[in-house]
């Protein structure tokens, strides 16, 4: 029972936020998206490259942005994200190669 509420929130948890993806129109106004929509739209580009698929207005970058700030926030946290992913990986996998001992 607990795995299914797991699961269930995870999939409400997406389908909430699939709101913030990034769009190929201006939907924000007057108001480009700046450096805390860059890193929010880093964490999820990989949602956001998924949902691009079945939906083609929605793209992993946004255009209508402020420029370097925005470039900035989404290039940090895609390098945080991925990067440390790879980095505890690499820690695990030495740990294994050692064997017991």
């Amino acid at each position: 029972m607990r795995k299914v509420l797991l699961f269930v929130s995870a999939i409400l948890i997406v389908i909430v936020f699939t709101g913030c993806l990034p769009r190929e129109t201006q939907l924000a106004g007057d108001r480009p998206a700046g450096f805390l929509m860059g890193i929010w739209h880093g964490w999820i580009a990989p949602v956001s490259l998924i949902a691009g698929i079945f939906s083609p207005g929605v793209r992993v970058y946004e255009t209508f942005n402020s420029g370097w700030w925005y470039d900035f926030g989404f290039y940090i946290a895609i390098i945080s994200g991925f990067g440390g992913i790879s980095l505890t990986r690499r820690k695990a996998s030495a740990h294994y190669r050692q064997g017991p001992g």
